[in-house]
Protein backbone atom coordinates (compact mmCIF):
# COMPACT_ATOMS: atom_id res chain seq x y z
CA UNK A 1 0.00 0.00 0.00
CA UNK A 2 1.95 3.24 -1.66
CA UNK A 3 1.19 6.94 -0.47
CA UNK A 4 0.82 9.50 -3.13
CA UNK A 5 0.76 12.96 -3.86
CA UNK A 6 -0.14 14.67 -6.84
CA UNK A 7 -0.06 18.68 -7.55
CA UNK A 8 -1.06 20.05 -10.25
CA UNK A 9 2.45 21.97 -11.59
CA UNK A 10 3.85 23.89 -14.49
CA UNK A 11 4.79 26.82 -16.91
CA UNK A 12 1.37 28.80 -17.02
CA UNK A 13 0.25 27.33 -13.08
CA UNK A 14 3.42 27.70 -10.96
CA UNK A 15 4.47 25.92 -7.63
CA UNK A 16 1.80 26.75 -5.09
CA UNK A 17 0.26 22.98 -5.18
CA UNK A 18 3.74 21.61 -5.57
CA UNK A 19 4.86 23.19 -2.15
CA UNK A 20 1.73 22.50 -0.30
CA UNK A 21 2.09 18.48 -1.14
CA UNK A 22 6.01 18.84 -0.91
CA UNK A 23 5.26 20.00 3.28
CA UNK A 24 2.57 17.06 3.25
CA UNK A 25 5.06 14.20 1.64
CA UNK A 26 7.56 15.87 4.57
CA UNK A 27 5.15 15.33 7.05
CA UNK A 28 4.21 12.03 6.22
CA UNK A 29 7.89 10.69 4.98
CA UNK A 30 7.70 7.36 7.81
CA UNK A 31 5.21 5.99 4.85
CA UNK A 32 7.84 6.73 1.68
CA UNK A 33 5.29 8.78 -0.18
CA UNK A 34 5.53 9.45 -3.83
CA UNK A 35 5.01 12.88 -5.18
CA UNK A 36 3.66 13.10 -8.65
CA UNK A 37 3.83 16.25 -10.56
CA UNK A 38 2.76 17.36 -14.24
CA UNK A 39 6.20 18.89 -14.70
CA UNK A 40 9.12 16.94 -14.52
CA UNK A 41 10.82 20.11 -13.30
CA UNK A 42 8.53 20.49 -10.50
CA UNK A 43 9.55 17.22 -8.97
CA UNK A 44 13.40 18.10 -9.12
CA UNK A 45 12.51 21.57 -7.31
CA UNK A 46 10.52 19.83 -4.72
CA UNK A 47 13.57 17.21 -4.14
CA UNK A 48 16.22 19.58 -4.75
CA UNK A 49 15.09 22.45 -2.29
CA UNK A 50 12.25 20.74 -0.44
CA UNK A 51 13.36 17.96 0.96
CA UNK A 52 11.31 15.18 -1.16
CA UNK A 53 13.01 11.74 -1.59
CA UNK A 54 11.09 10.49 -4.55
CA UNK A 55 8.95 12.06 -7.53
CA UNK A 56 7.53 10.88 -11.00
CA UNK A 57 6.14 12.74 -13.66
CA UNK A 58 2.53 12.23 -14.12
CA UNK A 59 0.88 14.63 -16.21
CA UNK A 60 -2.67 15.02 -15.70
CA UNK A 61 -4.50 13.38 -12.41
CA UNK A 62 -6.77 11.03 -14.17
CA UNK A 63 -3.32 8.87 -15.09
CA UNK A 64 -2.56 8.27 -11.68
CA UNK A 65 -4.23 4.89 -12.10
CA UNK A 66 -1.92 3.81 -14.59
CA UNK A 67 1.28 3.79 -11.58
CA UNK A 68 -1.18 3.20 -8.61
CA UNK A 69 -2.79 0.06 -7.45
CA UNK A 70 -5.83 -0.54 -5.87
CA UNK A 71 -6.01 0.62 -2.76
CA UNK A 72 -3.26 2.91 -2.60
CA UNK A 73 -3.71 6.17 -1.03
CA UNK A 74 -3.66 9.32 -2.53
CA UNK A 75 -3.38 12.90 -1.54
CA UNK A 76 -3.88 15.86 -4.47
CA UNK A 77 -3.99 19.53 -4.99
CA UNK A 78 -5.50 20.12 -8.32
CA UNK A 79 -8.54 21.90 -10.04
CA UNK A 80 -8.65 18.85 -12.71
CA UNK A 81 -10.69 16.87 -10.29
CA UNK A 82 -14.52 16.87 -10.92
CA UNK A 83 -17.53 14.82 -8.80
CA UNK A 84 -16.67 11.81 -11.47
CA UNK A 85 -13.43 11.68 -10.82
CA UNK A 86 -13.79 11.56 -7.20
CA UNK A 87 -16.02 9.23 -7.38
CA UNK A 88 -13.60 6.99 -9.12
CA UNK A 89 -10.52 7.61 -6.82
CA UNK A 90 -12.81 7.00 -3.87
CA UNK A 91 -13.49 3.66 -5.08
CA UNK A 92 -10.42 2.92 -5.99
CA UNK A 93 -7.92 4.87 -3.03
CA UNK A 94 -8.22 3.17 0.72
CA UNK A 95 -7.90 6.80 1.45
CA UNK A 96 -8.42 9.74 -0.61
CA UNK A 97 -7.53 13.68 0.01
CA UNK A 98 -8.05 16.69 -1.52
CA UNK A 99 -5.94 19.76 -0.54
CA UNK A 100 -8.63 22.45 0.41
CA UNK A 101 -11.36 19.46 0.13
CA UNK A 102 -10.58 17.08 2.98
CA UNK A 103 -7.23 18.96 3.66
CA UNK A 104 -7.96 22.20 4.48
CA UNK A 105 -6.30 25.72 5.87
CA UNK A 106 -2.67 26.75 5.93
CA UNK A 107 -0.19 24.19 4.89
CA UNK A 108 3.34 25.19 5.55
CA UNK A 109 6.40 22.48 5.93
CA UNK A 110 7.63 23.98 9.69
CA UNK A 111 10.79 21.66 9.33
CA UNK A 112 11.98 24.16 6.56
CA UNK A 113 10.35 27.41 7.57
CA UNK A 114 10.67 28.06 11.37
CA UNK A 115 11.10 31.55 13.33
CA UNK A 116 13.78 33.40 11.71
CA UNK A 117 14.99 36.19 14.61
CA UNK A 118 17.65 37.83 12.74
CA UNK A 119 16.82 37.92 8.84
CA UNK A 120 19.47 38.99 6.35
CA UNK A 121 17.60 40.46 4.15
CA UNK A 122 15.30 43.82 4.15
CA UNK A 123 12.66 43.96 1.53
CA UNK A 124 12.33 41.26 -1.36
CA UNK A 125 9.78 41.11 -4.43
CA UNK A 126 8.62 37.68 -5.39
CA UNK A 127 5.89 37.73 -7.76
CA UNK A 128 5.15 34.19 -8.27
CA UNK A 129 6.59 30.80 -10.08
CA UNK A 130 5.01 31.61 -13.40
CA UNK A 131 4.65 34.70 -15.24
CA UNK A 132 3.41 33.15 -18.82
CA UNK A 133 2.55 36.28 -19.49
CA UNK A 134 5.33 38.42 -18.81
CA UNK A 135 2.97 40.74 -16.19
CA UNK A 136 5.31 41.32 -13.95
CA UNK A 137 7.98 42.31 -17.12
CA UNK A 138 5.83 44.77 -18.34
CA UNK A 139 4.90 46.53 -15.17
CA UNK A 140 8.59 46.74 -14.20
CA UNK A 141 10.31 47.09 -17.89
CA UNK A 142 10.33 51.12 -18.02
CA UNK A 143 10.35 51.77 -14.24
CA UNK A 144 13.88 53.08 -12.30
CA UNK A 145 15.93 50.87 -10.64
CA UNK A 146 15.01 49.74 -7.38
CA UNK A 147 16.68 49.01 -4.76
CA UNK A 148 14.53 46.35 -3.40
CA UNK A 149 15.97 42.73 -4.05
CA UNK A 150 13.99 40.48 -7.05
CA UNK A 151 13.89 36.60 -6.07
CA UNK A 152 13.51 35.15 -9.81
CA UNK A 153 10.53 32.62 -10.59
CA UNK A 154 11.51 29.26 -10.94
CA UNK A 155 9.15 29.25 -14.56
CA UNK A 156 10.38 32.48 -16.03
CA UNK A 157 11.56 32.87 -19.19
CA UNK A 158 15.20 32.38 -20.77
CA UNK A 159 16.38 35.94 -21.01
CA UNK A 160 14.05 37.63 -18.29
CA UNK A 161 16.85 37.70 -15.80
CA UNK A 162 19.35 39.82 -18.16
CA UNK A 163 16.13 42.23 -18.27
CA UNK A 164 16.05 42.32 -14.39
CA UNK A 165 18.98 42.94 -14.04
CA UNK A 166 18.83 45.96 -15.57
CA UNK A 167 16.03 47.00 -13.01
CA UNK A 168 16.92 45.71 -9.53
CA UNK A 169 19.97 45.88 -8.25
CA UNK A 170 20.02 42.54 -6.38
CA UNK A 171 18.11 39.65 -8.62
CA UNK A 172 18.36 36.89 -6.45
CA UNK A 173 18.58 33.00 -8.72
CA UNK A 174 15.13 30.78 -8.18
CA UNK A 175 17.34 27.87 -6.67
CA UNK A 176 17.71 30.16 -3.49
CA UNK A 177 13.97 30.54 -2.68
CA UNK A 178 14.36 28.74 0.52
CA UNK A 179 16.72 30.83 2.18
CA UNK A 180 15.67 34.05 0.36
CA UNK A 181 12.10 33.18 1.50
CA UNK A 182 13.81 32.91 5.09
CA UNK A 183 15.64 35.82 5.64
CA UNK A 184 13.57 38.94 3.66
CA UNK A 185 11.89 40.94 6.49
CA UNK A 186 9.71 42.06 4.20
CA UNK A 187 8.26 40.18 1.58
CA UNK A 188 6.14 41.66 -1.52
CA UNK A 189 4.57 38.68 -3.17
CA UNK A 190 1.87 37.38 -5.32
CA UNK A 191 2.06 34.21 -4.34
CA UNK A 192 -0.47 33.44 -0.92
CA UNK A 193 1.73 30.38 -0.33
CA UNK A 194 4.86 32.35 -0.03
CA UNK A 195 3.25 34.64 2.39
CA UNK A 196 2.57 31.83 4.15
CA UNK A 197 5.86 30.62 4.48
CA UNK A 198 6.94 33.93 5.06
CA UNK A 199 4.51 34.61 8.36
CA UNK A 200 5.93 30.98 9.42
CA UNK A 201 9.19 32.34 9.58
CA UNK A 202 8.28 35.47 11.61
CA UNK A 203 8.41 37.99 8.45
CA UNK A 204 6.17 40.40 7.42
CA UNK A 205 4.71 39.57 3.99
CA UNK A 206 2.44 41.93 1.84
CA UNK A 207 0.33 40.50 -0.70
CA UNK A 208 -0.33 41.73 -4.57
CA UNK A 209 -3.24 40.52 -6.50
CA UNK A 210 -2.07 38.94 -9.61
CA UNK A 211 -5.32 39.39 -12.80
CA UNK A 212 -4.09 36.07 -13.33
CA UNK A 213 -4.28 34.36 -10.66
CA UNK A 214 -7.67 33.32 -7.77
CA UNK A 215 -6.75 34.03 -4.37
CA UNK A 216 -8.32 32.31 -0.68
CA UNK A 217 -10.41 35.08 0.54
CA UNK A 218 -11.47 34.03 3.36
CA UNK A 219 -7.86 32.79 4.61
CA UNK A 220 -6.61 36.02 3.31
CA UNK A 221 -9.66 38.16 5.62
CA UNK A 222 -9.08 35.49 8.69
CA UNK A 223 -5.23 35.75 9.55
CA UNK A 224 -5.30 40.04 8.24
CA UNK A 225 -2.48 39.90 5.67
CA UNK A 226 -2.03 43.04 4.08
CA UNK A 227 -3.28 43.22 0.67
CA UNK A 228 -2.42 45.59 -2.14
CA UNK A 229 -2.97 46.36 -5.80
CA UNK A 230 -1.42 48.46 -8.35
CA UNK A 231 -1.74 49.79 -11.38
CA UNK A 232 1.79 50.42 -12.24
CA UNK A 233 5.60 49.56 -10.53
CA UNK A 234 5.71 53.06 -9.01
CA UNK A 235 2.48 52.81 -7.20
CA UNK A 236 3.14 49.11 -6.31
CA UNK A 237 6.66 50.19 -4.41
CA UNK A 238 4.85 53.14 -2.88
CA UNK A 239 1.87 51.04 -1.43
CA UNK A 240 4.72 48.48 -0.57
CA UNK A 241 6.10 51.16 1.85
CA UNK A 242 3.18 52.38 3.29
CA UNK A 243 1.84 48.75 4.23
CA UNK A 244 5.44 48.21 6.03
CA UNK A 245 4.69 50.84 7.99
CA UNK A 246 1.52 50.58 9.16
CA UNK A 247 1.89 46.45 9.03
CA UNK A 248 -1.49 44.98 11.09
CA UNK A 249 -1.68 42.44 13.83
CA UNK A 250 -1.57 39.07 12.26
CA UNK A 251 -4.52 36.77 13.89
CA UNK A 252 -5.28 32.94 13.57
CA UNK A 253 -1.78 32.23 12.01
CA UNK A 254 -2.72 28.32 12.40
CA UNK A 255 -0.36 26.17 10.50
CA UNK A 256 -2.93 23.28 10.01
CA UNK A 257 -2.27 19.62 11.43
CA UNK A 258 -1.56 16.15 9.81
CA UNK A 259 -1.61 14.30 12.97
CA UNK A 260 -4.98 13.33 12.17
CA UNK A 261 -4.24 12.33 8.69
CA UNK A 262 -0.74 10.68 9.36
CA UNK A 263 -2.76 8.81 12.39
CA UNK A 264 -5.43 7.11 9.36
CA UNK A 265 -2.70 6.40 7.23
CA UNK A 266 -1.03 4.68 10.03
CA UNK A 267 -4.26 2.40 10.86
CA UNK A 268 -5.06 1.57 7.19
CA UNK A 269 -1.15 0.31 6.38
CA UNK A 270 -0.61 -1.29 9.28
CA UNK A 271 -3.92 -3.04 8.92
CA UNK A 272 -3.09 -3.94 5.58
CA UNK A 273 0.03 -5.36 6.39
CA UNK A 274 -1.72 -7.71 9.25
CA UNK A 275 -3.81 -9.02 5.99
CA UNK A 276 -1.42 -9.32 3.85
CA UNK A 277 1.57 -10.57 6.62
CA UNK A 278 3.94 -8.20 5.44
Amino acid sequence: MQVYLYAKSGHTVGLEATKRCAAIANALKEFDPILCTSDFRAGAFAKDLLGVRRYVNIDVVRNLTNIMEKRDILIYDTPEANEAMRKDMKEFCTLFYGIAEEIEGIIVDTSIYTKNETPSIEKTIFFGDDDYNNLFLEMAKDSDKSEINLLMGHYFFLGNEKIFTKLFSNVIDEEEYVQTIQNSKYLLTASLQAAFESLACGNYPVLFKRVDKEYNEDLISKINIPVIEANNFKQLIETFESAINNYPIISNFNITSLDNITNDIKQKIDLYKKLTNQ
